[in-house]
């Protein structure tokens, strides 16, 4: 009798860990919208960017960032003008740091961790990237 409900629920996880994992694109987007410049010099605090991107090698491990703002925005060498967008793929698991104008503090880190391995780390990354999707939508 007990076999049914445990058959019912062990499915769903072992697809989870177990199936490989697709996503629409590799991009993760992140927008300065406009007056972030504006709003700063006139004192207020503005958390545009997470202090810490988190991705992933073969997943989402294309960071884009688009420039809404009117005034041009530092992103460690690059300068990205009003209206441009800039992508930087990641080809290695590591951390990286950058001089970015878009923070108060003027640095951001990038977390590019390893394509996750079938079973357990799998069902981790999908765990984890539900957990931030609901996050997002409940802001």
């Amino acid at each position: 009798m007990w076999l049914l409900p445990a058959a019912a629920l062990l499915a769903p996880l072992g697809w989870a860990a177990f199936a490989p994992i697709e996503l629409a694109t590799r991009d993760e987007l992140f927008e300065i919208p406009p007056g972030t410049y504006a709003r700063r010099m006139a004192g207020d605090k503005v958390e545009i960017l997470p202090d810490r991107i988190d991705l992933t090698l073969g997943l989402n491990d294309q960071l884009l960032l688009r420039n809404r703002d009117d005034v041009p925005q530092q992103f460690g060498p690059v300068l990205i003008m009003p209206g441009q967008s800039f992508r930087l793929p990641f080809e290695v698991a590591s951390t990286y740091s950058f001089a970015c104008s878009a923070h108060a503090s003027g640095q951001m880190a990038v977390v590019v961790a390893p394509t996750p391995g079938a079973g357990w780390p799998r069902l981790q990354w999908r765990w984890q990237q539900l957990k931030k999707r609901w996050n997002e939508e409940n802001r």
